[in-house]
């Protein structure tokens, strides 16, 4: 059995209050002016982050390994185990997950994949040094980048950023964004 399986996140997320929150940081400062259209939430956990994004017009695909404790309109909920579940191709305007685990270079590319041309793909996760997380399967932001980077892309972030944490201490998460060149492709791995 997995450290993070169906079973331990349905738990989680059965217990209000537990890590529900409002949106991700790094997504509002990342989408707030973008225009609305097709959103997939990969790891939705919560729904925060799809909830806010159906709140500004997005037609959202949330996609977690349990069931969301909270549902909400304007927004497909789908439970997949992400290690399995493939996105549409070229699908979505916007690509975005936040700590996921495990964060594989496969599910990178599958991700990537299904950015429409001209679309954002958004990864926020526990950087792999942060001392504060004992997570496994965390990639860098550089790593993320060397999955996704070539032609066809343009990366528009990459690094290592310090956050403030829910318990008061200062967290470093893996920042990625970058957005699909029109005519660039990217092939399903």
């Amino acid at each position: 059995m997995s450290e993070f399986d169906k079973h331990f996140w349905a738990e989680r997320y059965a217990h209000p209050g537990g890590h529900a929150h409002g949106p991700n940081a790094h997504l509002v400062a990342a989408a707030s002016e973008l225009p609305p259209g097709r959103a997939l939430d990969a790891g939705s956990g919560h729904g925060a982050d799809a909830r806010w994004l159906a709140a500004r017009g997005w037609r959202v695909t949330a996609v977690d390994i349990a069931a969301p404790a909270v549902v909400a309109d304007g927004v497909e909920w789908i439970t997949a185990d992400l290690a399995e579940w493939v996105p549409d191709v070229d699908g979505y305007d916007l690509v975005t997950s936040h700590y996921v685990h495990p964060m594989t270079e496969e599910l990178v590319a599958r991700l990537a994949a299904s950015v429409a041309p001209g679309g954002i793909l958004l990864i926020v996760g526990h950087d792999p040094d942060d001392r504060h997380s004992a997570h496994s399967s965390r990639l860098t932001a550089g790593q993320i980048s060397s999955t996704v980077d070539g032609d066809g892309w343009e990366v528009l972030v990459a690094e290592a950023r310090t956050v403030d944490g829910p318990h008061g201490h200062a967290l470093r998460d893996a920042v990625f964004s970058a957005r699909k060149v029109v005519g660039g492709g990217w092939a399903v791995p």
